[in-house]
């Protein structure tokens, strides 16, 4: 007699890899749900512990006199779900729509922020191979010229890489803020007490701004000893330099620079039975450390 076939309820019997790990998420409130979902699905126990808060810019001025001249421009790049939304809270704000900035040509950073925007009826033209500022450069020569003004709604703070790139195509770039990252309220106090615990296996940096938000929260002579034996995982190379910058190192890091790619490399590192091998030895040593100091 054949076995019956197993019910759904059952799918939490299934293995799952971060079982009895814990997983600190360092993104903003309102954008650490889609990883916490994919983590806990793996079996991890996940701190949310947001390090940083998403603000609108200390004017709207520029963007304001940006989209009323939307006419003058021909190319419109988003560089982050967190301009998509913004630009949209201002059009809201302003009783206007996405029906002009859809009859430009858009790029848009990554199929993230593709998602957002087709949300608004927004048709990407591209979205690079590379979901970073030189990938999509690359996917823009040849299709960006003199011709070009190209407006560019984007965070106060961030790397200047695309303006110069742009600009060297020989486009007219205008940038604008649309938003800016500011150290979350608390944070410093909770971080502390969720690594001086010694249960965090993994830290997730799903930018340069979160990075930065974790370590400028712990003094500069301690962040080893915080970090000594965590294991850290970062979206993509721009945050695993960041994380480079302040002495430390990024042990998972996917292929793909998306939150379901990161999720899924954390579960693979972790199911490898050198990753678990691993993470235990940097445990040791940092138990070690801890009944020595």
């Amino acid at each position: 007699m054949s076995a019956a076939p197993r019910p759904e309820s059952d799918a939490a019997d299934l293995p799952r890899p971060l079982a009895g790990r814990t997983v600190l998420v360092t993104r903003p409130s309102a954008q650490a749900s889609s990883l916490t979902r994919l983590l806990d699905a793996a079996g991890a126990r996940v701190l949310e512990i947001p390090t940083i808060v998403i603000e609108p810019p200390e004017s709207w001025e520029p963007l304001d006199q940006a989209l009323d001249r939307l006419g003058d421009f021909t190319w419109v790049i988003f560089t982050s779900v967190n301009g998509v939304g913004m630009v949209a809270r201002r059009l809201e704000e302003r009783g206007g729509s996405w029906s002009t900035i859809g009859g430009k040509s858009v790029a848009g950073i990554g199929p993230a922020t593709a998602a957002a925007l087709d949300a608004h009826g927004v048709a990407v033209t591209v979205v690079p191979a590379e979901y970073r500022a030189e990938g999509l450069i690359a996917r823009l020569r040849g299709k960006i010229g003199g011709n070009d003004r190209v407006l560019l709604p984007r965070a106060a703070e961030t790397r200047d890489l695309l303006v110069r790139e742009l600009s060297r195509l020989a486009a007219e770039v205008v940038e604008v803020p649309v938003y800016r990252t500011l150290r979350a309220p608390d944070a410093g106090r909770r971080l502390r007490e969720a690594l001086g615990s010694g249960t965090v296996d993994v830290v997730t940096f799903t930018s340069s701004s979160t990075v930065r938000g974790v370590l400028d929260l712990l003094p500069e002579e301690e962040r080893a000893r915080w970090l000594g034996g965590v294991t850290i995982a970062s979206i993509g190379p721009i945050t695993a330099a960041t994380v480079a910058h302040y002495g430390l190192t990024t042990h998972v890091m996917p292929h793909e620079y998306t939150i379901p790619a990161l999720a899924k490399a954390i579960a693979e590192h972790f199911a490898r039975p050198g990753g678990r091998t691993a993470a235990a030895s940097r445990r040791s040593r940092r138990d070690l450390d801890d009944r020595r100091s």
